[in-house]
């Protein structure tokens, strides 16, 4: 199955996308070659949504020499991407070429490293810009993040989506890798959205960096170390 049920979360076992995954974990990809395997990636989890998640019906077309019955994908019109700035934008970019008439958001969230992890293993987050689109109950909604690890971004990204929102057909948490306790985190606190990811790693550093992770996919993406 290309999509596995891991009691917290769903695995996505595609080949590609665990190939994909692996070329980013090397420190040696650089730049241009990281920031092409998120997009890849994005794809890659864009069609395996599709064709786990969404239904298709029966059409009839008419082809060059007679009518005949095919299949299209329903609810390709009712998507809903929300980009996690930044590290997410590659990501999502990814996610287009699956969904190009999706609708977008976009939530500028991270977290105080300076601060500290709490006891309960967190850290605060400050949000600097939520701009989303109107959520529909046909709607399926994908939260596109590239790395969750203590789960503290997501939930609260979660608490801005869902807030006066009607409860969409499908909500999904789309992740490339993930740490246990952030699974854990997002789905004691939101347990309505679907946790979906290429991996599930080891687990969380001292500071709360995933391993064995890949690094920092917002500075790897954009060059910025």
């Amino acid at each position: 199955m290309p999509i596995e049920n891991r009691d917290n979360a769903y695995l996505i076992t595609h080949g590609l996308a665990k190939d994909t995954l692996s070329h980013l974990r090397d420190v040696e990809t650089e730049q241009v070659s990281f920031r092409k395997g998120l997009v890849k990636l994005g794809r890659i989890c864009g069609y395996e949504i599709i064709d786990g998640r969404m239904e298709t019906e029966y059409v009839e077309i008419e082809t060059p020499l007679e009518q005949t019955m095919g299949e299209r994908v329903r609810g390709l019109d009712d998507v809903v991407i929300i980009n996690v700035l930044r590290a997410a934008t590659p990501f999502v970019e990814g996610l287009l070429k699956a969904f190009p008439r999706a609708r977008q958001g976009v939530i500028s969230a991270s977290r105080d490293e300076e601060a500290g992890r709490a006891e309960d293993g967190s850290f605060p987050i400050s949000v600097d810009y939520v701009k989303l689109p109107e959520i529909h109950e046909e709607d399926t909604v994908i939260i596109a993040d590239p790395m969750l690890a203590t789960g503290s971004t997501m939930c609260t990204v979660l608490e801005h989506v869902v807030e006066n929102a009607v409860q969409p057909e499908n909500l999904i948490v789309l992740s490339a890798v993930s740490a246990p306790e952030g699974l854990l985190r997002v789905n004691d606190e939101f347990d309505e959205a679907d946790l979906l990811t290429v991996s599930i790693d080891d687990r969380l550093d001292d500071d709360g960096f995933i391993i064995p992770g890949l690094g920092d996919a917002g500075d790897r993406a954009f060059r910025t170390t």
